[in-house]
């Protein structure tokens, strides 16, 4: 597993787009269609378990620290041999907050990106005068 910066993550076609918008229901609602399609690409189930974790994840981080609006793309693609599924959540913010953090509740936030990385063959965050993107990529066979 590796975590990667900038412009690690590879830019092509995207498959499927879906726009978060910021109202309640929108992580399930995703995870809704998003399990549509992976069983579409007929995926295992436990990779597509993965993968509909690090959506979570990912859309609902977007959702709590990100610049409306927010977009997540998903495609596959092949890492080290081995088909992936590639998650990227895409907003008009900056890949950090400005000013200092604070430290947030460990029992209610702060573990999100520990579980993409820990589920995700490589993960990063691409910033550039456009906003923020944070991606990953899930083995998925």
């Amino acid at each position: 597993m590796s975590v990667a910066q900038l412009e690690a993550a590879p830019h092509r076609e995207v498959d499927h787009a879906f726009p978060l918008p910021d109202t309640p229901g929108t992580v399930s609602a995703v995870r809704h269609r998003v399990r549509a399609l992976l069983d579409a690409w007929a995926l295992p189930a436990e990779a597509a378990d993965d993968v509909l974790l690090v959506v979570s994840e990912l859309v609902t981080n977007a959702l709590v620290h990100a610049r409306p609006p927010a977009t997540l793309r998903l495609w596959r693609l092949p890492v080290d041999g081995r088909r992936a599924v590639h998650v990227e959540v895409s907003d008009l913010g900056p890949a950090a907050p400005p000013g200092p953090a604070a430290a947030p509740d460990p029992d209610e936030h702060g573990r999100g990106l520990n579980i993409v990385t820990a589920l995700s063959a490589r993960c990063g965050v691409r910033a550039d005068c456009g906003g923020t993107s944070r991606w990953a990529e899930v083995l998925a066979g």
